[in-house]
């Protein structure tokens, strides 16, 4: 793999501490699979149009202007130098004005994340922040304005490495408490084979790598196939999805413990012995002789 490429450079600051960093993009969202639309008939690129609603031509970009919707097809204009007054001047800076516990920000909120590396001559107060924060279990809060924008980060370390991490405003997260749920009553018995079938499939540690995208995957087979061997692809269908079936909770949390490595005496040992299904009797039938009552 190519070694990272720097794709701007800041300053960060906290307290009469300025750092010059150099800024990397942490993902790599240029590897991402794309397609583009064809004419099916000769297989020529499509170009994209736009088109008035109103008397159905055809408008070039530079007879467009951009309008805000303030009523049902009701719009008030800007002009692009208008829209530029308004947006954020770009700053090269990241101004760090608190420091909160990390485990105080949940994940909801994080957005893209870069990766910051010490410009010349600036190691040593680089280092220094990056193992200060570690050991006290911290990040830096702050602001950077880039692209018209103004965006809320933090910067927190991941190993040696500070990582600058784009947050979302709480105007843009959702609420949990939005989201309406049952109360249900969860049995003792239940939850303790939910908590030894975790503690059955739990890991030291997340490992990134042992997960592909199987996806991708697919696709980059299929595209070799086309282009080296010039076959069609014959598509499998999806299994269809299965009618809603009625389980026993508590059936199905021994099958999932047995699975992941328990002999059943184990978990028999643990949990006490299946239950016999109970019996349903059939009420005796009547049957009565034909003749005469």
């Amino acid at each position: 793999m190519a070694a990272a490429r720097s794709i701007g450079s800041l300053t960060v600051s906290f307290g009469l501490v300025a750092i010059p960093v150099k800024l990397f993009t942490a993902n790599q969202s240029s590897s991402a699979i794309s397609f583009n639309l064809l004419h099916k008939a000769d297989g020529s690129r499509l170009r994209q149009q736009y088109i008035c609603q109103k008397d159905g031509e055809v408008v070039e970009r530079d007879a467009m202007i951009k309008g805000y919707e303030f009523a049902k097809d009701q719009y008030v204009q800007f002009t692009p130098e208008e829209i530029k007054a308004l947006e954020e001047v770009g700053s090269h800076a990241v101004e760090i004005s608190e420091f909160v516990p990390i485990e105080s920000i949940d994940p909801v909120y994080y957005d893209k994340t870069y990766y910051l590396a010490p410009d010349k001559g600036a190691g040593k107060p680089y280092a220094l922040l990056t193992e200060a924060l570690k050991q006290a279990g911290r990040c830096g809060v702050g602001r950077w304005a880039a692209r018209g924008k103004g965006y809320l980060v933090i910067l927190r370390p991941i190993g040696d490495v500070l990582a600058m991490q784009q947050l979302h405003y709480a105007a843009d997260v959702r609420r949990a408490s939005e989201v309406e749920i049952a109360k249900t009553e969860v049995k003792p018995a239940e939850l303790k084979l939910a908590q030894q079938l975790i503690d059955a499939q739990t890991a030291e540690k997340f490992d990134a790598d042992a997960y592909k995208d199987e996806v991708r995957g697919r696709i980059e087979a299929a595209i070799k196939k086309k282009v080296d061997e010039g076959q069609e692809i014959s598509m499998v269908e999806p299994p269809a999805p299965g009618e809603g079936k009625v389980i026993d909770l508590m059936e199905a949390l021994r099958a999932s413990l047995e699975k992941s490595g328990k002999s059943r005496s184990e978990v028999e040992q643990r949990l006490g012995p299946r239950k016999a299904p109970k019996r349903v009797e059939e009420p005796a039938k009547v049957v009565r002789k034909a003749g005469k009552r």
